[in-house]
């Protein structure tokens, strides 16, 4: 077990949270195994400013750096009313988001798409949706949340730019649907994988531009 400190612990999948997944968030797959992913436990504030513990789980090479978000979140008291796993919700995760739960593994594709998801790797975490819905053409998701798509309002938990969670997530390499073009996914932080080829490309674009500049 990883202890970051009271309250914010990792472990790898135990026995009675395998028999809860299996079959319902967790499907057989040639992506990623149990093994490969952590359980966390982490402390929250929920929306009354009460102090909660929640549960998630992600990728295991992530699991230090999620502890370490959340405890962040926490010392600056950064409200998210549940973090509860996806099976609470049948691994559906329209019931998850319309409750507002934050949650991260789940393994499913992209709506729409034969995509495995980000969050299929355990590599993607959804923080307060309802208030920070998915929004694709005239489609909200979740429903519930058409009240806050129009983002040039001003309404608590609402994730910009500004607000702390897009900062500490951010700061630590994760990506931010709310940057997407075609779509803005504004509950949704992801952290790549790293591509080998993308790297090596990505370093010769960087000796290049510091050579001509």
């Amino acid at each position: 077990m990883m202890i970051l400190r009271e309250g914010f612990t990792a472990q790898d999948i135990p026995s009675e949270i395998k028999e809860q997944i299996t079959g319902v968030s967790y499907k057989e797959n040639d992506n990623i195994k149990l093994h490969d992913l952590s359980y966390l436990r982490v402390k929250h504030y929920d929306l009354t400013h009460t102090v909660r513990e929640g549960e998630l789980i992600v990728n295991r090479r992530l699991a230090e750096e999620v502890l370490e978000i959340f405890a962040e979140l926490f010392d600056n008291e950064y409200e998210i009313e549940k973090i509860r796993l996806v099976d609470n919700y049948g691994a559906d995760d329209d019931l998850s988001m319309a409750d507002n739960n934050s949650s991260a593994f789940n393994y499913r594709v992209v709506s729409g798409t034969q995509t495995v998801s980000a969050h299929g790797y355990g590599r993607a975490i959804d923080i307060n949706p309802l208030y920070n819905p998915y929004i694709v053409g005239d489609k909200i998701m979740p429903p519930n949340g058409a009240p806050y798509a129009d983002r040039s309002k001003q309404f608590p938990y609402k994730i910009d730019e500004n607000d702390l969670c897009y900062k500490v997530f951010t700061r630590r390499g994760w990506r931010w649907g709310g940057h997407w073009k075609t779509q803005k996914d504004y509950q949704h932080f992801y952290k790549e994988r790293k591509h080998p080829v993308r790297t090596v490309i990505r370093r010769i674009r960087q000796i290049n531009s510091n050579e001509t500049g």
